[in-house]
Order: C-alpha cells, then structure tokens, then sequence
C-alpha cells in the first residue's frame, strides 16, 4: 500500500466522494443487475443531496486518501449510543486488494470504540457472497436477513462487536 491518510469529509470534498462512492458501487450494480429504476438508492445512483441530508443528519464522513486523491469513503450513522452502522464503505476498483476496504473498516471500528460504542453494524446485498465472506473473515457475523419490497435483492444485516 502506498503512503495514505484518513480523513473527515466536508462539503468541500462532496463531489469527489461521489465519485469514489459511484465508480466503487458501480461494478456491483453491474454485476447484480441493479439500476437507478430498479434500485435508485444505490451508491452507484447517488446524488450529491444524499450525503447533504446525510451530513445534517449526523452522519460521520471519512475518506481516505493516497497523495491528493480520494479512493476510498466510509459514513457512520449513529443508530443509538451502543451501534453504529457502517455505510457506503467504497474504495475505488484499481484499489481494491491492496487493503484500503480493511483500513478504513479498522478506521470506523476504532473510532466508534473511542466514543464507547459497543458494536457496529452493516447491511449487504445477500447474494453478494464474496463481500459477505470478506466481512466474516474480519469478524462480521451474519445477525438477520430481510426482503424488501423496494429492493430487488435480499439484504444481509451483519454486525461486530468491539
């Protein structure tokens, strides 16, 4: 891996953590059949509004940087005092393998740790098992699935706890 950095995202690095956020979710939208009609709250679809309401709703932004360039984005939303949800975890595809998805997974981890949250929690696409395994091998343990109707995959809730 190469020289990086973690840090907040401000409304002022928006745009280019759409696009990190897009080009990331967009070869899983490809490889699921996913589109803006089928499944418009995709990261793959997302519009910079999003992370607006995202920001003013609390949400923590954090990207993740080699040089100058964003590769890498991760938002946390505060669920109640003891869980955090990990979102829109997205390294660029001429990134990936290098290890970046694990720093910045390990980054959301220790910093909810340090504001004494007690576990973490995500939501995937269940039929996506190589990112299921890959969370499980970092410790993720599957907690439920659910089908919604507004969806057109099943979603796989996973959780860690510190």
């Amino acid at each position: 891996m190469s020289n990086y950095f973690i840090k907040e995202i401000s409304e002022a690095d928006f745009s280019d953590s759409i696009a990190v956020i897009r080009e990331s979710f967009g070869t899983v939208a490809r490889d699921f059949g996913l589109t803006k009609e089928n499944c418009p709250s995709n990261g793959a679809f997302i519009e910079i509004g999003r992370l607006v309401a995202d920001k003013e709703k609390g949400n923590k932004m954090f990207g993740l940087f080699v040089g100058n360039k964003q590769i890498g984005f991760v938002s946390i939303e505060n669920k109640n005092s003891s869980v955090y949800e990990m979102e829109k975890l997205s390294v660029l595809p001429s990134y990936r393998h290098l290890g970046y998805g694990k720093v910045l997974m390990d980054y959301v981890k220790e910093y909810v740790k340090i504001i004494n949250a007690k576990s973490v929690m995500i939501g995937i696409i269940d039929e996506n098992t190589i990112l299921k395994k890959w969370y499980s091998t970092y410790g993720f343990v599957e907690t439920g699935k659910r089908i919604f109707a507004h969806l057109p995959f099943t979603v796989c809730f996973m959780e860690i706890k510190l």
